[in-house]
């Protein structure tokens, strides 16, 4: 329990100190945002401070803060210690920057932000890369959430796209997510998205009001086995490959783009995203304990051990049966509001890139009906072959931790050009390249080498990625 705790601390004070350092370097001013100057009424609409924070915590907290940390936690307690240092190092300043940099360039989406600060061959690489992360994490959280769904309200067990009410319930997400997509922000998500962000944090809390009222077994952190891991995984890459969202996310870019359109003065970046991502590490982490109590207890069968399947068990453990049906939903909500506006940040992606613009109907739903048959076509075969989800979210997590990267290299550019502390980027982002690239080196989606030469080649792209983004800082300056 004392290193749960301390975790916490370095969470609340991190972003209490940090978190000004972090925008201190940015140094918002009183310039008016692109949610003023460019108001169109569909993507461009001034929205109030609270209602961004909300909106944007429930566009970054998709399946990654419950299932990164469930799957996290297996690594034992430095899981609680690792979490809040990258996400008040790493995570908060990815984000931060990530936002404020869109409201600095007319909410230009990350492609554009790559574009304009790291050059036209990284637009193409990452207009690829960016593309296929959204399509694959909007179709991964059609068939989360509605597994979550039938699994709880109608007690399927087997969730075959041949099952009516499974394949009942995909439709009605993804018709869902087409709406949301094509709908102006202030419609649909602009006015329930607050009160659902209010529901996740309210099914998070009663999960950690259970572990003071039935007790958590909680196990602290110890130098002497400091990776606990039961299939031996190397903690790095590997943990921080597996926590993403909580950690560090390059999908919070896609949403914090499309936020930075909504942003009404530039000072309130600092609470949105910087602050919303505290929040969705803290939800991580007690996750991340409540995991650890359910696996210490043997009350998760083997097969389903790091899987979503563990968040009924906890909402059982921990929570009121009458009230258990609440945390369920609150996590329900996290595929359904990532995945919509998944796609949302796909067309603003698209249509920025074709200059197509969005204003008219007609204009979105020639970028939607495509992206919907992508989703559709992944879904099918996703649903018709064994391990379909593990692969799926393999790959996503690499294009998602690989995003991270550009963002932070565009702020390195950002500040140097300032002449500002650029390490405040460069480091998490060094680290991140090294991370990323000794993961796909070893593992089997990728070369699978052995992870010490896999390292080695880690080390060799990661000093390359130096000295070309230092080339690029002197020419800035020229």
């Amino acid at each position: 329990m004392i290193t749960f705790i301390f975790g916490i601390l370095i969470l609340i004070f991190g972003y209490i100190f940090y978190s000004k350092y972090v925008e201190k370097l940015f140094a918002p001013d009183e310039r008016e945002t692109p949610a003023n100057a460019m108001k169109d009424g569909v993507d461009f609409v001034p929205l109030h401070k609270n209602r961004n924070a909300l909106i944007h915590l429930l566009n970054i907290a998709g399946m990654g803060p419950i299932i990164g940390a469930i799957q996290g936690i297996l690594f034992g307690p430095i899981a609680f210690i690792l979490i809040p240092i990258g996400c008040i190092l790493a995570g908060g300043v990815h984000d931060y920057f990530a936002g404020m940099l869109s409201v600095r360039n007319n909410g230009a989406q990350i492609t554009g932000l790559i574009n304009k600060y790291l050059g036209k061959k990284a637009f193409s690489i990452f207009m690829v890369i960016v593309s296929i992360m959204l399509l694959l994490l909007a179709t991964v959280f059609v068939y989360t959430a509605g597994d979550l769904f039938v699994e709880r309200f109608f007690n399927v067990k087997e969730f075959v796209i041949t099952n009516p009410l499974v394949l009942a319930s995909y439709v009605a997400i993804l018709l869902y997510f087409i709406i949301a997509t094509l709908f102006p922000i202030d419609k649909i998500i602009g006015k329930f998205y607050p009160v659902l962000g209010v529901m996740l944090i309210i099914g998070t809390g009663l999960v950690l009001v259970g572990f003071f009222i039935k007790g958590v077994n909680l196990q602290n952190f110890s130098l002497a086995h400091y990776n606990l891991h039961p299939n031996h995984l190397p903690l790095i890459p590997m943990f921080f490959m597996t926590v993403s969202c909580g950690l560090l996310s390059g999908f919070h870019s896609t949403q914090a783009t499309i936020i930075s359109r909504t942003v009404n003065y530039e000072k309130d970046g600092k609470v949105i995203f910087y602050g919303m991502m505290c929040l969705e590490s803290l939800i991580a982490i007690i996750w991340a304990a409540a995991a650890m109590d359910v696996y210490s207890l043997n009350l998760v069968p083997q097969n389903i051990i790091g899987t979503v399947n563990v968040v009924n068990i906890v909402a059982n453990k921990f929570v009121p049966f009458n009230l258990a049906f609440l945390v369920t939903l609150a996590i329900i909500i996290l595929p359904i509001t990532s995945g919509d506006t998944a796609l949302r940040g796909l067309r603003i992606t698209i249509a920025e890139a074709l200059k197509l613009d969005q204003k008219r109907i007609l204009n979105r739903l020639i970028i939607v009906i495509p992206i919907v048959v992508c989703v559709l076509s992944i879904l099918i075969w996703a649903k018709t072959n064994a391990n379909s989800f593990s692969l799926i979210w393999r790959y996503f997590t690499f294009f998602n931790q690989l995003i991270a990267i550009p963002v932070l290299l565009c702020g390195t550019i950002y500040l140097a050009k300032l002449k500002r502390n650029y390490f405040a980027t460069l480091i998490p982002a060094l680290f991140y390249v090294f991370i990323t690239m000794a993961f796909i080196f070893s593992e089997k989606i990728g070369f699978h080498l052995p992870l010490k030469y896999a390292e080695i080649i880690a080390i060799i792209i990661t000093f390359a990625t130096y000295i070309y983004i230092w080339k690029l800082m002197n020419k800035s300056e020229d």
